[in-house]
């Protein structure tokens, strides 16, 4: 069997390929995660994988919880994944999709981790530095980890920048036992 990545390939590209003919990155991405939220819930996911309801019956299940949230393509791609059997790996999709249009945009996800909250300005700051290093505007996702003890980890792709109290100890204690 293909791994959930190689099947939603295609779908994430031809979504990309029209919303990016028809200007409507943000849209596109905001109907995929609506339609991904709705294929996490678990009474969708057990519908979707019963054997006994038709592609007709799952698309229009879709359909219904969004209703109106959907553009006429978003309602027909819905109906194409049914048809299908694709609707199980529309978070992957969506997760190609965005990493697509994030490529377009010049843009790059990153996670920052920090052991208390930071404010707003702090944030930006960091961030705006970030976006100078790296030379790519960055769409942060701020947590706080209290484990880190103090400071921050970054997580730019699959770069990861820990100035955390935790990893300066863990190296403190890595040097002493050498």
């Amino acid at each position: 069997m293909a791994e959930p990545s190689t099947i939603a390939r295609p779908y994430a590209e031809a979504a990309f390929r029209l919303a990016d003919a028809q200007g409507r990155l943000a849209e596109w991405s905001a109907a995929l995660a609506n339609l991904a939220a709705v294929a996490v819930d678990a009474r969708v996911r057990a519908a979707v994988g019963d054997p006994n309801l038709s592609a007709a019956k799952l698309a229009g299940l879709f359909l219904s919880v969004l209703a109106g949230k959907l553009s006429g393509e978003a309602e027909n791609f819905v109906r194409v994944l049914a048809e299908n059997g694709r609707l199980d790996v529309l978070g992957e999709i969506r997760a190609q999709y965005e990493a697509l249009k994030n490529e377009r945009e010049g843009t790059v996800e990153a996670e920052l981790f920090t052991a208390f909250d930071m404010d707003p300005a702090q944030v930006a700051d960091l961030v705006g530095r970030l976006e100078k290093k790296t030379g790519r505007k960055l769409k942060v996702r701020v947590s706080v980890d209290q484990s880190l003890i103090g400071g921050v980890k970054i997580v730019i792709g699959d770069k990861v920048i820990d100035g955390s109290a935790r990893a300066q100890l863990a190296a403190l204690e890595t040097a002493l036992k050498a």
